[in-house]
């Protein structure tokens, strides 16, 4: 599962790492953390536009939904897609061969379960380079009123072996691209069946983790801090091995 991201990335930061312009930064707001059950606007690159950054919503609404109703409705089943199966789900194989986006961001959080507690997880890469998350998009246009609303979602894939000792209740993990990743998955001429192998677990060293204080588990409190990514001593710290 992904569904808390660290997102503190600025205009200049992502147009440097991916050689693109960002048009539409007004609409963004760099954040340590945003939790997908918020709907927050994020940018991606896009298969049919991989010269640019576009802001795309949390929560996939496919093309086919008829109605607003249905449309709130799936759009909080759809923060993630499974590699697995992302070819054959309806809400999904549409966007497999023509909507296809890398997602940036610079850190990830799970939850670790030690008895009846949740340990937070920090995840990034070892020197906190930008993380280049697969994702799919679609456009679905409101008929009441004609607006289109642009949304992704993240796709995953079973555990490496340090996500399966964190995230040990699902045992899941984002699928993570690497540079030559991110070429071939918003390349449109590459037919799905080739993009699919790039959703696999990354390698261990590509990634760095430690936990985190309760500030990311809390409800109501500010979260888009320094605080929320920094590494905590629990009184129950499992530690990875």
């Amino acid at each position: 599962m992904c569904f808390s991201v660290n997102v503190n990335i600025v205009k200049e930061e992502l147009e440097k790492r991916y050689g693109v312009d960002f048009p539409y930064e007004y609409r963004y707001q760099p954040s340590y953390y945003y939790h997908a059950f918020s709907l927050p606007e994020l940018p991606a690159i896009c298969s049919e536009a991989p010269d640019r950054i576009e802001i795309l919503q949390w929560g996939l609404i496919p093309s086919w939904i008829r109605n607003l109703d249905d449309a709130n409705n799936i759009r909080y089943k759809t923060f993630n897609a499974r590699a697995e199966t992302v070819a054959v789900k309806p809400s999904f194989s549409g966007s497999v061969s023509s909507k296809r986006c890398v997602v940036p961001i610079r850190g990830f959080f799970e939850w670790q379960h030690t008895g009846r507690q949740k340990v937070p997880w920090y995840i990034y890469h070892p020197d906190n380079e930008i993380l280049s998350l697969a994702g799919l998009y679609s456009e679905w246009t409101d008929r009441s009123n004609g607006e289109m609303h642009r949304t992704f979602t993240v796709i995953t894939t079973e555990a490496n072996d340090m996500m399966a000792v964190i995230h040990n209740s699902k045992k899941r993990m984002p699928a993570l691209l690497d540079r030559e990743g991110e070429k071939i998955w918003t390349d449109l001429s590459v037919k799905p069946a080739e993009s699919l192998q790039l959703l696999r677990p990354c390698p261990e060293d590509f990634l760095k983790a430690h936990i985190v204080g309760p500030l990311v588990s809390s409800r109501n409190a500010d979260k888009n801090s320094p605080e929320v990514i920094r590494p905590y001593e629990h009184k129950t710290n499992p530690g990875l091995f």
